[in-house]
């Protein structure tokens, strides 16, 4: 990917066209393929990151005042976008005791009005790290067209997908007018700075309102485009290591959880995350305090409040999301900083 941009003869760094240039736009159908994804390249408009690609599909789909229902916990941007579309999020609650399954049909069915429009999944779900399964995703579908909703699915974390199988929302039959995907190269290739993602979508109508926004600001990164396009003829057991390796961290780190007192994590099922119960009183003041006032051998640990990925007020309060971002050796470490941090909290329950 880096040699492709070194080695490209560029005379002028101009503008691509709004949609992404044709050539990346091919190269990417074809990866879709690959993944069982039939999609043409006038079915994809290129973005300026995931984000971009998230913010499209609400503009284009949403008005001001309409409502889209997420399980929580998600992603906290999703909250930050809606704001900037006048869209309400509605919260369905997903519990950690059954590892964040979605929730039961019945409980979407009971928060959908007319203002309803849409449902947001993050598969594999960051901050939760749960991989929806078939069954989950045929009930998505199945009330997206009762109520003739858009689905909206953040794919970001698809390659990493940990003894089960990742089934993409473009493959749900019947939903060709209802999925918009959002995808990106930041987690995909360890890409974030590249700022490069992708809105697909099979409805033609929704694709032209969100090629206005595309046009308004004008192109995604040229030099992104240049990159990514090389990404996509990697060798096809390229991500067989990257993936090795989060699971062997993913290993380590939930074994070394639930090794300690007063503290639950159920298992991941993809990306690199994991949500833990810990016996604390606050997430956020515990996480502040490991920042500021403990150490272990001149070390501490950041963790993330789950507090953050909730929308429902009180939710989160006893849990913390890791990111198994780190190698082994300083996995095991920050577990030693946390299980000693967890002996002298002061709020400790």
């Amino acid at each position: 990917m880096m040699d492709a941009v070194r080695n490209a003869d560029i005379r002028v760094l101009e503008y691509s066209h709004s949609a992404g240039n044709e050539r990346y736009r091919k190269k990417l159908s074809e990866y879709y393929l690959r993944l069982g994804i039939t999609v043409s390249p006038s079915e994809i408009i290129v973005t300026t990151g995931g984000s971009e690609a998230i913010v499209f599909a609400f503009m284009a789909c949403l008005n001001p005042g309409d409502e889209i229902i997420i399980p929580e916990p998600f992603y906290a941007n999703y909250l930050g976008f809606a704001v900037m579309a006048g869209v309400k999020v509605v919260p369905i609650p997903s519990s950690i005791d059954t590892g964040f399954a979605l929730p039961p049909m019945e409980d979407f069915e009971k928060v959908i009005t007319d203002r309803t429009k849409g449902i947001v999944i993050c598969n594999p779900n960051n901050p939760t790290g749960y991989l929806y399964g078939a069954d989950e995703l045929g009930a998505l579908r199945d009330i997206c067209l009762k109520h003739d909703l858009y689905l909206f699915s953040d794919e970001a974390y698809r390659e990493f997908c940990y003894g089960g199988e990742h089934l993409s929302a473009m493959r749900l039959e019947g939903m060709e007018q209802h999925v918009v995907l959002m995808d990106t190269i930041s987690k995909r290739y360890s890409a974030c700075g590249a700022r490069l993602g992708a809105f697909v979508t099979r409805n033609r109508a929704l694709y032209d309102a969100a090629m206005k926004f595309a046009q308004a600001r004008l192109s995604p990164p040229g030099l992104a485009q240049i990159m990514a396009e090389a990404a996509v003829d990697l060798p096809g057991d390229f991500f067989d290591g990257p993936r090795a390796e989060y699971m062997a961290r993913r290993d380590l780190l939930v074994s070394r959880l639930n090794a300690m007192p007063g503290v639950f994590c159920p298992n991941p099922g993809g990306a690199f995350y994991a949500m833990a119960r810990l016996p604390i009183d606050d997430s956020d003041v515990f996480c502040q305090w490991l920042l500021e006032s403990f150490n272990h051998e001149g070390e501490t640990v950041m963790l993330a409040p789950a507090t953050g990925f909730y929308a429902t007020p009180g939710l989160g309060k006893n849990e913390v999301r890791l990111a198994y971002v780190l190698n082994l050796p300083s996995i095991s470490r920050a577990m030693d900083c946390l299980e000693a941090a967890l002996k002298v909290y002061p709020g400790r329950q």
